[in-house]
């Protein structure tokens, strides 16, 4: 009945509507009852045989700009534009485990209607207020031996993995939504390749983690504002279920595509570029999005990895640093270690988790730190040794860095099938250590 009263309380009781006046770009421009537009409104425009849910992002002069969530063909001067008073959300229930839906929030798997929840869940929902905040919680498994080891994770924590193209991240996103030890997974594919989503339900997630997920699609050819609600939603979706004092695993794949999303609308509303092209709401935007991940004020809490694609595999790129400052942690991945066929590739040593070294497990906090310094060891040295400039027994470091090598590269490496618990991946590392020292 709550529900029920809440659809009917969400129908306005008057149509106020307006008419548009041009399309610039990718902007629709409407003239009529301004007072009653807000930035952040829905207006639907009406073109004879589809109607066009449109978004209002600004305003110049008497004019509102309208941003749509599909394309413009059918779009003519003088189309109604119908203002819709209820405020934007959505109704997330238990009832969408399993579910893959659009950014709106509709059912895109041929499996029926969705069912709603009694409460709505804001779009743009405000972070929650930093002192009523829980802090972090325990280490959370993700499956992953290189995260758990040397990058531990807590409940709670946000971070992200930066890489560039094709080097693995969406297959490290799936060995982590598989293997996390969480009650909830709600998945966002922000402009993803829309070959790649039935790979990634069927083969990566399979059908035993689709059952615990929710998966957010907003395909690469979709309207930029599409692709900026999927991120919305995700994040929405996630506190429906953190709010119900569940452990909630978010992944979204990519924060840098909702930044581009940003961009051309920004761009479309007359902001004035910045570095490499991206607006100033950019990167106000990004903030309030990450900020909404991480610990509530109850027992629930979402722990998030946010992926960056870096331009040019340039990690100080104006997006993937922007997120690096606010995240909990990176995770960096490098070309040059996938081209030598290391997966995940993962350099621990340019990676870091901020709840380190508290996250980890004290006993054996001494075997990670000595492990660190082998690799960065060997690391320094590399370029010589592969010259075969090192004569060996110039340095004992050298040597043992040099020994080690081959098992902390294979310790390092994991199949996409492969499961390594946090445990197992302490006393792996500690009798490789152990080996050498004997």
């Amino acid at each position: 009945m709550r529900a029920l009263a809440d659809h009917i309380a969400d129908i306005d009781s008057v149509s106020i509507y307006g008419r548009v006046s041009g399309v610039r770009g990718l902007m629709i421009e409407a003239a009529g009852p301004i007072h009653a537009m807000s930035v952040g409104a829905r207006v639907t425009v009406e073109t004879g045989s589809r109607p066009i849910p449109c978004e209002v992002v600004g305003f110049a002069g008497d004019q509102a700009l309208l941003m749509p969530f599909a394309g413009l063909e059918g779009v003519r001067r003088g189309c109604k534009a119908m203002v819709s008073l209820a405020p934007a959300a959505v109704r997330p229930s238990q009832g969408w485990l399993g579910r893959v839906v659009n950014a709106l929030g509709e059912p895109i798997d041929g499996k029926g209607p969705l069912p709603q929840g009694g409460f709505p869940m804001p779009f743009r929902a405000d972070p929650p207020s930093a002192h009523t905040r829980r802090r972090v919680g325990a280490p959370l498994d993700l499956g992953v031996r290189a995260l758990n080891t040397f990058l531990t994770c807590c409940r709670g924590q946000r971070m992200g993995i930066f890489a560039g193209s094709g080097v693995g991240k969406s297959v490290l996103l799936s060995m982590i939504a598989r293997n996390v030890e969480a009650d909830v997974s709600v998945i966002g594919l922000i402009g993803e390749r829309g070959r790649e989503v039935q790979e990634f339900l069927q083969e990566d997630l399979g059908a035993e983690g689709l059952a615990r997920s929710v998966v957010v699609v907003a395909t690469s050819d979709e309207p930029a504002l599409m692709r900026k609600q999927a991120a919305y939603l995700t994040l929405s979706i996630a506190e429906y279920f953190r709010d119900m004092d569940q452990q909630v695993m978010l992944m979204m794949d990519s924060v840098t595509r909702f930044a581009m999303a940003q961009r051309e609308i920004g761009l479309s509303a007359g902001e004035p570029p910045t570095a490499k092209g991206y607006t100033p709401t950019v990167f106000s935007e990004l903030p309030r999005l990450l900020e909404r991940a991480g610990p509530g004020p109850g027992e629930g809490a979402i722990t998030a990895i946010f992926t960056v694609l870096v331009d040019g595999d340039d990690h100080n790129e104006p997006v993937a640093d922007a997120v690096r400052g606010i995240l909990d942690g990176h995770i960096v991945m490098e070309r040059s270690i996938a081209e030598r066929g290391r997966y995940p590739a993962i350099n621990v040593l340019k990676s870091v988790s901020r709840t380190m070294p508290r996250s980890a497990d004290p006993q054996y906090w001494p075997v990670i730190q000595k492990a660190k310094r082998t690799l960065a060891t060997y690391a320094d040295m590399e370029e010589l040794i592969r010259l075969g400039a090192y004569r060996q027994g110039s340095s004992a470091e050298v040597d043992e860095a040099i020994r080690l090598q081959p098992a902390l590269e294979a310790f390092l490496g994991q199949r996409k099938e492969e499961v390594a618990h946090i445990g197992e991946g302490y006393r792996r590392l500690a009798q490789i250590l152990d080996g050498a020292s004997a």
